[in-house]
């Protein structure tokens, strides 16, 4: 018995990693799943599912001190704990999810704040520069080829900028993937407006981004304005675009 319960440290501290990523995955899944509101309850749902990844680890941790006490805590329970508290590396991926989330969620809400300029060169190598189109409303989307609600929501984009282009309104994609993959994904879902990549100046409000699609909408004076979030109808974006374009 004894025997058996010096191993169960080493066992349940080996486990810890996959125990940890398998109850992050439940927890943030079911809370999803039950969310009415997710943009309003990201960090709760976040922060919980973290909490639940590092319960194995302080299983471990309590394992192990219980049987310290007990004088049964052998080589083999120290790996253990030693693999149980490395495990906890593994929250730094919510975590850093988790600021920049934060950040995005504060950049997206921004009102009447001067557009950071970028200079980046779009998949076909033509420069494109966002100060070249004061005057315009612009769209910018950034997205993933991963991304299902991406793939989803680019069809809808093209057909706006297709309708608005003669109102002044600019659609631009940004994507951190190379060159080779947007055009393979272009193979599938098309799109008129240019797809840009990150070989130029891209400023980082641009980049921290935790969650797509994201879309930041310029006005015609080169200023921030707040923009519909993923989970808002498409209809949405329509309106706030149709309401930039109407301003002189």
């Amino acid at each position: 018995m004894n025997k058996a319960y010096q191993y169960s440290v080493l066992v349940v501290g080996i486990l810890s990693p996959l125990l940890g990523y398998f109850l992050f995955r439940l927890v943030y899944n079911t809370l999803t799943r039950a969310s009415t509101d997710r943009e309003k309850d990201w960090l709760f749902r976040l922060s919980a599912a973290t909490v639940a990844m590092v319960l194995p680890c302080l299983a471990t941790i309590v394992l192990a001190l219980v049987a310290r006490r007990h004088r049964l805590l052998s080589a083999a329970g120290k790996i253990g704990v030693i693999v149980a508290v490395l495990s906890l590396g593994l929250a730094a991926k919510p975590v850093r999810d988790g600021v920049n989330r934060w950040k995005q969620t504060h950049n997206l809400a921004l009102h009447d704040v001067a557009a950071p300029n970028f200079e980046t060169q779009d998949i076909s190598g033509k420069n494109q520069r966002l100060e070249d189109h004061k005057g315009e409303v612009v769209l910018l989307n950034i997205w993933a080829t991963w991304c299902g609600p991406c793939r989803k929501e680019m069809p809808n984009l093209d057909r706006l900028y297709q309708k608005r282009q003669k109102d002044g309104l600019v659609v631009f994609g940004i994507s951190d993937e190379s060159v080779d993959l947007q055009k393979n994904f272009l193979k599938k879902v098309p799109v008129t407006y240019p797809l840009l990549t990150l070989s130029g100046t891209v400023p980082s409000i641009y980049r921290d981004i935790a969650r797509y699609p994201a879309i930041f909408l310029i006005d015609r004076q080169g200023r921030l304005q707040p923009a519909p979030g993923p989970d808002q109808p498409f209809q949405n974006v329509e309106a706030a675009v149709d309401g930039l374009l109407s301003r002189r």
